[in-house]
């Protein structure tokens, strides 16, 4: 039973671990594709277009954007950048599950215009944990770490309005477990309806 791919979007707080989870998603379960973006900055040194981003210039962004070519868009530090429909589209419909990583404006723009995305929002088990693993970094300072806690305090107030929660205690537990909850998603009735439908027909066939 081939069924057509979910889009799943996930947003969780700097420092929770979204990368590390997704990698060893990545790394030990096949059927997933990482959602590409588009954006109008330079390609930095060994990035490749259409594996880390696809590099179009400003006037072609602004073009998308006025084709309503894009689930999401932004503009951050002078540049664009967005989530290219098509390319989602062929992925789902190639039967991959569609993994966007995006924050939570971006996320219930996106289920605006996509209702069956399901949205994921990753944390940590408590909010000692998060401070201590922006802190085990090393590589930002007290002033950045308060601001990042900041920015978390802000963007809990709108994990309610996500479908799931997911708790980061250990990356690879945590990935096995998102694995779980997006396999699941392909048990749905809604998204097995043409299945439903052939059932439903043979049925009455053989009972004619």
């Amino acid at each position: 039973m081939k069924t057509k791919g979910s889009l799943i979007v996930l947003s969780g707080f700097a420092g929770v671990g979204k990368g590390t989870v997704l990698k060893s998603l990545f790394e030990t379960h096949e059927g997933y594709a990482y959602s590409v973006s588009a954006t109008t900055r330079d390609p930095r040194p060994g990035e490749v277009d259409g594996v880390h981003y696809f590099f179009v210039s400003r006037e072609r962004f602004e073009q998308m954007i006025e084709n309503d070519e894009l689930l999401e868009h932004a503009c951050y530090v002078g540049n664009y950048y967005g989530t290219p429909k098509a390319y989602v589209d062929r992925k789902l419909e190639e039967g991959f599950d569609v993994i966007l990583e995006i924050e939570v404006q971006g996320a219930l723009n996106i289920k605006k215009k996509v209702p069956e995305a399901i949205l994921i929002y990753m944390l940590p088990p408590s909010a000692e944990t998060l401070k201590q693993r922006l802190t085990g970094r090393g590589t930002e300072t007290e002033e950045v770490i308060l601001k990042r806690m900041k920015r978390a305090c802000e963007e809990a107030v709108g994990v309610e309005n996500y479908d799931y929660i997911i708790v980061n205690d250990n990356a690879d537990e945590c990935a096995q477990e998102l694995n779980g909850l997006i396999r699941a998603q392909r048990l749905r009735a809604k998204s097995n309806i043409s299945f439903i439908r052939k059932i439903q027909k043979d049925l009455k066939d053989l009972t004619k």
